[in-house]
């Protein structure tokens, strides 16, 4: 069964009366906890999707491009995106619910708002209410602000990104507290350790996106330092 049909699943129970968070609740725990973390997504890039005005073809071909939806699979992830957009809850709800659900995983919503920043910047312009909305999503989540201007320094670039931000951390860190960050990067990067953590297989790309722009950073900084 794909991961879609699990999601129509999870989802039909909203239509026998259960709340979004009795919903949630089921998806604590593997293998359901994929699906809620693909619901997560759908729900909030839904919600984000809305706060620059307009949902653009950019932005569903991103979703499609984070999940990897097979032809056959794509009615099934529109209904479920449009289900989400729908909802009259705010994406606030959404967002305490998510970290509710994943109180325990950091790393794991630092996946999700991976998948929320390539999908805000599929049509090639930052808006500042997509940017308001991610802050205030990192600020639920209890992301702190220099993994959140990591995350952005990633996908909004206006600019050449600096390997610092990046990366996490600070020029005045020695290169030996710079390498072991980096290598922790990796290592929670990593496919399987993702997959591990509820990360959906659909979803793994955003590993390699992650693992390639953490790569150029280590690589700049360090033949910086042995220059």
């Amino acid at each position: 069964m794909s991961i879609w049909s699990r999601i129509t699943q999870a989802l039909q129970s909203l239509a026998s009366g259960e709340s979004l968070t009795q919903v949630f609740e089921h998806l604590r725990t593997p293998p359901e906890r994929t699906v809620g973390f693909t619901i997560a997504v759908i729900a909030l890039s839904a919600k984000m999707a809305k706060a620059d005005g307009l949902v653009t073809r950019d932005e569903v071909t991103a979703f499609r491009e984070v999940f990897q939806i097979s032809p056959e699979d794509e009615a099934g992830a529109a209904k479920v995106f449009n289900l989400a957009r729908q909802d009259v809850a705010g994406f606030e709800d959404y967002a305490r619910k998510i970290k509710a659900m994943f109180s325990d995983e950091g790393p794991t919503l630092c996946d999700l708002m991976d998948g929320l920043f390539h999908i805000a910047m599929a049509d090639g312009t930052y808006h500042p209410n997509e940017d308001a909305f991610l802050q205030e999503v990192a600020q639920i989540f209890e992301i702190d602000d220099l993994q959140f201007r990591a995350m952005r320094a990633r996908f909004v670039q206006d600019c050449a990104p600096d390997p610092y931000t990046v990366l996490g951390v600070t020029p005045d860190m020695t290169l030996d507290e710079i390498r072991k960050a980096y290598r922790r990067l990796v290592r929670e990067s990593h496919p399987d350790v993702m997959i591990a953590r509820g990360v959906p297989q659909e979803a793994v790309r955003l590993s390699e996106m992650r693992m390639q722009d953490i790569t150029n950073a280590w690589t700049e900084i360090s033949q910086g330092a042995a220059a």
